[in-house]
């Protein structure tokens, strides 16, 4: 099997990668562009395999994404590429724009001019998994679930920019038949994630002593899934999944930000004592805009249709991916140098019009 991995230098991507090439031996060929939050080192473990290739290229390149296609001749497409931090996206939304809508345009018609120049079983089995996020469905009160059913009301430009993308699929598939599915996943953590996301900022930030920010009162809930697992569903819902369905991806793990940074500092305390607990360096700072209160992902369709279910609860994910950033040293401390030193982004700034001369 051939599968034309996006994204696949990112957190979730190269999870996926290690996962697809390295334990089930399918042929891969990654296309990332190598923004600043990718990073090859992700893809050490596989890089030298003979099933790996990697390309970079941009999906809002259409031509390239042609010539992709045609010279891979993949079996499938698991779509990651994506702009995702939702901080980012308060005070730059447009290369989100760009990358998630209309790079997801440019990837779905270069797939569709592949997939149309197929014949026979070939173009019946080929298949466009086009990976999103439960952000699209906006926010949950205290009780309820998203499901596949959820109307979408997404609050961040990050999360309306999914939701098109989620959209476009969708609609290649009713007018054009093409065969494409959608995942909505919940919040992911584990080994190799950038250090701008909550989990890697409060375990680096809580290793060196540092101060560790929580948005509002910290009772914003995330419901958590282990990367890993997640890298198995999506290949689950590739394989198994029915064409035009949307499959909802958790890990039942809900956990409110500051009952996620309390228990990341009370690991960090055990594996590196100090006379100061962690948890004392925890400062409420000025909550996001636009920040949604909670989400949780009703996973049953699934698990009981295709017969998924997550291996890693919340706290034995979490002490994985505290013992992976303390054995892993030379992966993260040149991000935190150079890219991304844990300062906070996504302040909104007050415009000044320009007077008149």
């Amino acid at each position: 099997m051939r599968i034309l991995v996006t994204g696949g230098a990112g957190f979730i991507g190269s999870a996926l990668c290690r996962y697809l090439v390295g334990k089930r031996d399918i042929e891969v060929l990654n296309v990332d562009k190598l923004t600043y939050a990718a990073n090859l080192h992700s893809l050490d473990p596989i890089a030298d395999k003979p099933n790996y290739r990697f390309l970079q290229a941009d999906i809002c390149d259409r031509s390239a994404m042609t010539a992709a296609f045609l010279d891979f001749q993949p079996d499938a497409v698991i779509h990651l590429a994506a702009e995702s931090h939702v901080d980012r996206s308060i005070t730059g939304a447009g290369e989100f724009i760009q990358t998630n809508v209309v790079g997801t345009f440019a990837l779905l018609e270069a797939a569709r001019g592949y997939w149309s120049s197929l014949k026979g079983a070939a173009h019946d089995a080929f298949r466009f998994l086009h990976v999103s996020t439960d952000e699209v469905y906006g926010s949950l009160g205290p009780d309820g679930l998203f499901e596949e059913t959820t109307a979408y009301d997404p609050s961040s430009p990050y999360s309306a920019s999914k939701a098109a993308s989620d959209h476009l699929v969708i609609a290649w598939h009713r007018t054009y038949g093409f065969p494409g599915l959608i995942s909505n996943c919940s919040n992911n953590y584990g080994p190799y994630q950038f250090p701008e996301k909550l989990i890697p900022l409060m375990i680096l930030n809580a290793m060196h002593g540092q101060s560790l920010p929580v948005y509002g009162d910290g009772s914003n809930v995330r419901d958590w899934l282990y990367v890993d697992d997640h890298a198995r569903a999506l290949l689950t819902v590739l394989q198994r999944g029915q064409v035009g369905e949307k499959y909802n991806v958790g890990g039942r793990n809900e956990r409110s930000n500051l009952d996620v940074v309390t228990r990341i500092c009370a690991i960090v305390d055990q594996r590196l004592p100090d006379q100061v607990p962690r948890r004392s360096l925890i400062r409420f700072v000025e909550d996001r805009p636009g920040h949604d209160q909670r989400y949780a992902i009703d996973a049953t369709k699934l698990e009981r249709e295709l017969g998924w279910k997550a291996k890693e609860d919340f706290e034995s994910g979490i002490e994985k991916t505290i013992d992976w950033f303390l054995a892993n040293r030379s992966w993260w401390e040149p991000l935190r140098k150079s890219v991304y030193s844990g300062e906070r982004l996504g302040l909104i700034q007050k415009a000044v019009a320009n007077e008149a001369s």
